[in-house]
């Protein structure tokens, strides 16, 4: 059984009485910063109201779509929205800055969906000692990420040259080019290669998140919708994770939502992803508590939060949103644990 965590900000009572208190008739407006439904398990929020499961726990959800996290964040600042998908670090940035009220209330993708490719004689991780290995830059998310991951397989990212090529599809260009021998992209960069022969996939996703469990993208609200619309807040919580729990059960379902959604993607290249997102699904809300303080304490080591107050994890998560939606559909331990 789950411990409902309480928020000070209100009480326990307002927020998650299920329903005694009626919905707004008023839209509820999800920020997202992709213009159209990603290649990530991200876009089951696009899909859950494409799907109608928005409609279906009554709650009229209104997608705002804006460029990367700091127009989504400045967005929510100004009532623009009643929730949004951001960065953790920025996140924790704002509440740092003074907007102390915003809480993560669930991660419909924690992560991102990382992989290390590489030539086919590099069979093992190990062999990248003394191989050629690109990375956006020293320092950057993919560096500091996968020498994380490398480490936890035994393996010295220092041994290995590294060659500093910027963005992922340039990375990827270059391994295919054979010009480094191995890179981290993206699963969806690594789909989108016209041809990876003579490559593969040396450490794949699941590998690369249990390697580094850093959360990048969370579902943020403010303390005032929080107070204002609670069964608005857990009907997304819901239809999401609901959605969620049936693509991890099915994932031709979406394959198909997405061949309607994306049609300039090849339904194979659909299948591909979607078996690559086996155990990727975020059924429980993706609110692991050890997740999510590993990863600011790892933020809170790097550059750009040297000099910040450190933020307990009750000062920038709100749990009591997703527990009470998981009280109501129960705990399911497949994937994503529920950790508190």
């Amino acid at each position: 059984m789950l411990k409902l965590k309480l928020l000070p900000m209100v009480t326990a009572l307002v927020l998650f009485t299920g329903t005694t208190q009626a919905q707004s008739d008023a839209p509820f407006r999800l920020i997202v910063t992709h213009l159209e439904p990603p290649l990530v398990p991200n876009s089951v929020m696009d899909l859950a109201e494409t799907l109608g499961y928005f409609d279906a726990e009554g709650v009229d959800v209104e997608l705002v779509r804006v460029q990367q996290t700091p127009s989504a964040l400045a967005a929510l600042q100004a009532g623009e929205g009643e929730m949004a998908n951001v960065g953790v670090d920025a996140l924790l940035q704002i509440i740092a800055g003074g907007a102390t009220d915003f809480r993560a209330v669930m991660s419909p993708n924690t992560s991102l969906p990382f992989l290390i490719a590489a030539k086919e004689e590099i069979a093992t991780p190990e062999d990248l000692a003394g191989a050629v290995f690109g990375v956006g830059r020293v320092g950057s998310l993919d560096h500091a990420l996968s020498t994380l991951v490398l480490d936890s397989l035994g393996v010295d990212i220092d041994e290995t040259e590294i060659v500093t090529l910027g963005q992922p599809s340039v990375r990827a260009q270059a391994l295919a080019a054979g010009q480094v021998d191995a890179t981290t992209m993206s699963i969806g960069v690594w789909s989108e290669l016209p041809d990876t022969s003579g490559l593969h996939v040396l450490v794949d996703q699941a590998t690369y998140f249990a390697g580094a469990p850093v959360v990048n993208k969370v579902n943020a609200v403010s303390g005032d919708v929080l107070a204002e619309r609670p069964e608005d807040v857990a009907a997304v919580i819901r239809a999401i994770t609901r959605l969620s729990r049936d693509f991890a059960n099915d994932p031709q379902l979406w394959v198909d939502a997405m061949a309607e959604a994306r049609p300039d993607v090849d339904r194979d290249v659909l299948a591909m992803l979607a078996e690559a997102f086996t155990g990727s699904w975020r059924v429980n809300g993706g609110m692991s508590a050890d997740d999510l303080a590993y990863t600011a304490d790892w933020l809170y080591e790097t550059e750009d939060f040297a000099g910040l107050p450190r933020l307990e994890l009750d000062q920038w998560v709100a749990f009591g949103p997703v527990d009470a939606v998981l009280e109501e559909l129960g705990v399911d331990d497949a994937m994503d644990p529920a950790d508190r």
